[in-house]
């Protein structure tokens, strides 16, 4: 048994035990669901085994029956429970009473959504200060408190090492696998979505290969804004023509269901005095390791740009794309503690663009990524640029490094490696 690595979303689902009936934690499979909600059930019900699926058939309010909290693992099999937990919570059940792990949101499932019964928590794959890189240093929650308080923290972490967390997943199961032993079970992860996820949320595949065509042109879209009819001519196999959007359509919309696209929307501010913003979402996959493994590259093709040709149209290297990538998912895990959400900048032309936008209410902190130790005036140009936008509404700029050391700059913008950022 590998020991359990403690995840940011533990301190909201603690919190929420105590006032809310029933909660579902949600997110692609092997993100660590179950390993967290079983650390707090006294009740556990495992819908993946066919003994318990074939009770929950035949008797559904057994299910719920036992000490609380009652865990409800991978619920979408036996789709009537969500119901039987929402009516339950109607009927006054008490708070912490049931946890729901879920991987997919099947087509059949109840038409009621639960909300106001039911209260939904994400969980993402590893992000960097859940990984163990370096010890943070810098809150997310302290930034978009305001102050732009200075900036301290050093860590040995180097470009090196952010090429391999990109490969290495995270997946919490896959942390102690290298090498082949890793590539075979990444490779498992990504042919079970053909075969065996997209018929859970009601998708049957036809030709799988034309399916990872489609995922591998995504991947090569990552952190960019190219749009869906752009991957969708980039899956050709090169003899024939594309696949139709007939069937990439149902591809990306089963995608979402199962949580392996995790795009980033554009940040569209309300009031704000900022306009021809550009609206398409940034494309990002569950995990970089998806995107890496479905490119075919490990960490030495990525430090020495031995990377395949893109068939999407990427400013950048794909080292530079996946960085982003890892450096989007650490933050969404944090500004969620943080009670905010994230999206990026860009203007329809784009000649202004912020990787991240985290928003709190009025409060917003600008992030930029860059892939490289040191920061110019260049590098900071757009961020200085919002803040003669929008005012006092952007408490603090930073921009996310591979550099050794976290400060700020003569100009009030900060500088943080990425593995010294945290919730």
């Amino acid at each position: 048994m590998r020991a359990y690595l403690p995840r940011v979303v533990d301190v909201q689902l603690d919190q929420f035990l105590i006032e809310l009936p029933a909660i579902a934690l949600e997110g692609a499979k092997a993100v660590g669901k179950t390993a967290t909600a079983a650390r707090r059930a006294k009740t556990r019900r495992d819908l993946d085994d066919p003994v318990q699926l074939a009770l929950a058939d035949a008797d559904p309010h057994r299910m719920l029956e036992g000490e609380h909290p009652v865990l409800l693992d991978e619920w979408q099999r036996a789709p009537r429970l969500w119901d039987r937990v929402r009516r339950a919570v109607d009927a006054g059940a008490a708070p912490g009473s049931y946890l729901l792990t879920g991987s997919a949101a099947p087509l059949d499932a109840p038409a009621h959504s639960g909300a106001g019964r039911i209260t939904s928590l994400r969980m993402r794959p590893l992000a960097l200060a859940e990984r163990g890189v370096s010890a943070p240093t810098v809150s997310l929650g302290a930034l978009l408190a305001g102050g732009r308080a200075p900036l301290s923290g050093a860590t040995d972490a180097r470009l090196s090492d952010y090429a391999d967390e990109i490969v290495r997943s995270g997946l919490p199961g896959l942390r102690g696998l290298s090498g082949r032993a890793l590539r075979v079970q990444l490779d498992a992860y990504l042919d079970r979505i053909a075969h065996r996820d997209f018929e859970e949320v009601g998708h049957r595949v036809r030709a799988p290969q034309t399916l990872r065509r489609w995922m591998t042109a995504y991947a090569a879209a990552t952190a960019t804004t190219a749009s869906h009819e752009t991957i969708r001519r980039a899956a050709s196999p090169g003899e024939g023509g594309a696949p139709p959007r007939t069937t990439t359509l149902p591809y990306r919309h089963a995608l979402e269901r199962l949580f392996i696209l995790d795009a980033l929307p554009a940040w569209a501010p309300v009031g704000k005095r900022i306009s021809r913003l550009a609206l398409p979402p940034k494309h990002h996959l569950a995990d970089p390791a998806l995107a890496a493994r479905l490119l075919g590259v490990g960490p030495d093709d990525l430090l020495t740009g031995r990377e395949p040709r893109s068939p999407v149209p990427r400013p950048g290297s794909l080292l530079g794309a996946l960085f982003e990538s890892l450096v989007t998912l650490s933050v969404r895990v944090y500004a969620q503690l943080a009670e905010a959400t994230v999206g990026h900048m860009r203007t329809k032309g784009g000649e202004r663009e912020v990787d991240l936008i985290v928003a709190r209410g009025s409060r917003i902190v600008a992030v930029e990524v860059k892939l490289a130790e040191a920061v110019s005036d260049e590098d900071v140009r757009h961020l200085l640029w919002l803040a003669g936008r929008i005012g006092g509404d952007l408490v603090d700029s930073i921009v996310v490094t591979t550099g050794p050391e976290a400060y700020r700059r003569a100009d009030g913008v900060g500088v943080v490696p990425a593995a010294l950022l945290g919730p």
